[in-house]
């Protein structure tokens, strides 16, 4: 039987559908909700805005991690395990869900949930979108209304028995995670297991540009961590040279010389991946660069530059001989 009761929160209803087991789980700071939720309007339809069931991955969120629908926290504290629950919440509580629901979109389609966000608070970031992307969040967005969140809750988890995800982690945890994700990229490196090595400097480079988002471009702060950001980049990019990924390095040397114009390894690794899809000016020109930045790389340089002359003679000779291929068959027609 439905049983129906308001909790201790203004402007939100709840109705159990399936009782839960045991007690309420003692939650802390860092402990995780693992759920199901349908988000519905409230109209004669119940519509369905969105389904967690259809993008087949339960939703998490981390208790005291400033989750932008603050309301769900609150709703999922009052939850057992294994309970469904329908709760519906007033305009007051519902203000921010189309952010959360576009984000959580766009991570379903593979997509970055935070492409073209500014670093401001989410009310803020409410007011610099035009559109969501999505019309029936849009209308959301433009119109606030109560709506109705049907979740299940699977499990909560204490912080110390799950890994944390680079997001969730605090300022400190984040720095001592970085010499960790450098040490086992350097030792996957060893291994030539590249593509694991390259995802372990990527996410100490999330760690980072986390930090680095809260410091003031080029002072002391921002300056210290680029310092960590950089080598890490370089072995990343280094990985992806080795798995064939040429215009990765391109788009990440280049990001990184825009700020670090004078950096030899960053000229080096984007001239070998020029080299790599044929782009001979910009090679030989890189690879100058370097020689002039770092002599003690000249030796090097004039390896690369020989092996690419070779390979550009190569390439030549063969497009030489399809042409005349070409041509002749041509005439014979």
């Amino acid at each position: 039987m439905e049983e129906t009761y308001l909790l201790n929160v203004e402007g939100v209803k709840k109705k159990i559908l399936n009782g839960g087991r045991g007690e309420l789980p003692k939650l802390q700071d860092g402990s995780k909700f693992t759920f199901h939720f349908q988000t519905l309007k409230d109209d004669f339809e119940r519509t369905v805005i969105d389904d967690s069931r259809e993008a087949g991955v339960p939703m998490e969120i981390i208790v005291g991690k400033m989750f932008k629908l603050e309301i769900w926290e609150t709703l999922l504290s009052s939850m057992r395990i294994g309970e469904v629950a329908e709760f519906w919440c007033d305009t007051i509580h519902t203000g921010m869900y189309a952010l959360v629901s576009r984000g959580m979109r766009r991570i379903a389609e593979g997509r970055d949930p935070l492409e073209g966000q500014k670093h401001r608070c989410g009310m803020g970031n409410m007011f610099d979108y035009h559109s969501t992307g999505y019309e029936d969040l849009d209308e959301l967005q433009r119109t606030p209304q109560p709506l109705i969140f049907i979740m299940e809750l699977f499990r909560v988890e204490d912080p110390s028995a799950y890994k944390r995800d680079t997001w969730a982690m605090s300022k400190e945890e984040k720095l001592a995670a970085v010499p960790v994700l450098h040490s086992e990229g350097n030792r996957l490196v060893l291994r030539r297991e590249f593509a694991q090595a390259a995802a372990k400097y990527q996410e100490a480079v999330i760690c980072l540009r986390n930090l680095q988002a809260k410091e003031k471009p080029w002072e002391d702060g921002w300056l210290k961590l680029e310092s960590l950001v950089t080598p890490l980049v370089l072995n990343y990019c280094q990985c992806q040279l080795e798995l064939g990924e040429y215009y990765e390095v391109l788009e990440h040397t280049t990001e990184l010389l825009q700020k670090h114009n004078d950096n030899a390894k960053a000229y080096f690794k984007r001239a070998k991946a020029h080299a790599a899809v044929w782009n001979e000016r910009e090679a030989r020109e890189d690879f100058q660069r370097v020689a002039h930045l770092d002599p003690s790389m000249a030796a090097a340089v004039k390896k690369e530059l020989k092996q690419l002359g070779e390979r550009m003679r190569k390439k030549h000779v063969e497009d030489r001989k399809r042409y005349q291929g070409l041509f002749q068959s041509s005439q014979g027609l």
